[in-house]
């Protein structure tokens, strides 16, 4: 085998590989997806955010040091008047100017549950931050699955129109041998030449439907809108499992109950740390404090004590843990009937599969019998037996079927996503 010949084959074989690779998998979509796009870093920051505050909350367990000070000056010096053996006399007490500075360590050591409540609600409120991000990736994820699944539905319709374009052209052919044999009449070549131009109409609009579902594709992954789009034919596997079983897996998986869930577990410790707030507080206090004062005998001193705080009275901390459970309650409902939601969306998709696997078969052995008929008819009419009618009706009929085939294949497809995500595992 010669160089060119050796260069040829390897071209041959690589070219397939080449193509295949370059076609990016509805897997690589929702990586690109999950990596670049807004809302995902948006929710990454809030559970950022909701972290700190777990970290400040935490640290109100820690003591505080607090240092200070200060230079006072006054207009005259301070003095205290007195008297002695009768007669009056005065002596300073302070400089006239003198500099003060302290540093003081606060500890609390019982604060009622205040602190410990503010704690298991930042937790809380994590837990749901997190469960939140995880909903906003499965969104952006049947976001990109919808978007995908619609570019190459667009480009089915293409190939579906093409074909139609192909298929009325060799029929136009026919129609004008016989035209030219004194067959059929003329009507039949009218006829036949205006169902191609609309059939080329419909390539037109469908090339353009595609082109923007591409670009929308591009959009979802923060892409510039006219980047090559080559997607496989390639989706996830249908969750094994019943009905019922499905319905209960998401009810224990669904992000968004998560969320809810530990909101109203927040808004119930928050509620608790703020009664806690109107019992007693206890804080051990110690530091130091100098005072600038050349007429007392200790200018710097070592001081500690112990704290008590009890708040007897506050016309609004009652009325905020209120509000609280008030919200807690709001939510709970809200769960419930997210948790109905639930259901019915696993049901719908569960029956949309059992729908689009029947039109598979149905429309899959109708194809055949479509592309059959076309045949003969086309047969008949070239014998003479039927008619330029016949012919165009046998070929709307065996378009709409392969247009209803591949419609019912990408709707399956995209029925085990939204399932999947139903469920809670996309």
């Amino acid at each position: 085998m010669n160089k060119n010949c050796l260069i040829a084959s390897l071209v041959s074989i690589l070219i397939p590989f080449t193509i295949v690779a370059a076609a990016e998998t509805l897997d690589d979509a929702w990586n690109n997806a999950l990596n670049n796009n807004h809302q995902i870093k948006s929710a990454k920051a809030d559970t950022n955010a909701s972290e700190q505050q777990l970290h400040s909350a935490e640290g109100q367990r820690l003591p505080d040091l607090n240092l200070s000070s200060g230079y006072t000056q006054f207009s005259e010096t301070p003095a205290a008047k007195t008297q002695i053996a009768g007669q009056s006399a005065q002596f300073s007490t302070s400089q006239q100017g003198s500099l003060k500075a302290q540093a003081i360590a606060s500890v609390p050591i019982f604060t009622s549950g205040r602190i410990s409540h503010n704690i298991d609600a930042a937790k809380a409120s994590l837990l749901a931050v997190q469960a939140n991000e995880i909903t906003s990736a499965l969104n952006i994820k049947m976001q990109v699955a919808d978007a995908y699944v619609t570019v190459l539905r667009m480009e089915s319709n293409v190939q579906v129109a093409q074909g139609h374009v192909d298929s009325l052209t060799a029929h136009i052919k026919d129609v004008n041998n016989l035209f030219d044999q004194g067959m059929v009449a003329r009507n039949d070549v009218l006829a036949a030449n205006v169902e191609l131009i609309n059939a080329q109409q419909l390539v037109v609009q469908a090339n353009n439907q595609l082109d923007i579902s591409r670009a929308r594709y591009n959009q979802i992954l923060d892409r510039n809108l006219t980047d090559t789009v080559s997607l496989a034919h390639h989706f996830p596997e249908i969750p094994p499992g019943t009905l019922n079983e499905l319905s209960s897996n998401a009810l224990k998986q669904r992000s968004e109950l998560i969320t809810m869930t530990q909101h109203i577990e927040s808004l119930g410790q928050q509620a608790q740390s703020v009664k806690s707030g109107l019992l007693p507080q206890v804080a051990v206090n110690a530091g130091y404090q100098y005072q600038e004062n050349r007429y007392q005998a200790f200018q710097g001193l070592w001081m500690a004590n112990v704290g008590v705080d009890w708040k007897l009275f506050d016309g609004s901390s009652g009325h905020r843990s209120d509000a609280m459970t008030g919200q807690a309650i709001s939510l709970k409902e809200q769960r419930d009937d997210l948790s109905s939601m639930i259901g019915l969306q696993v049901r719908q998709a569960w029956l949309d599969i059992q729908e689009t696997q029947k039109r598979i078969t149905v429309t899959q052995q109708a194809i055949g019998q479509a592309d059959e008929n076309l045949k003969v008819t086309t047969d008949r009419y070239q014998q003479g037996l039927s008619t330029n009618t016949e012919v165009l009706k046998a070929e709307d009929l065996r378009i709409t079927i392969q247009g209803n085939f591949n419609n019912a294949k990408l709707d399956a497809a995209l029925a085990v996503v939204h399932l999947r995500h139903a469920v809670g595992i996309l």
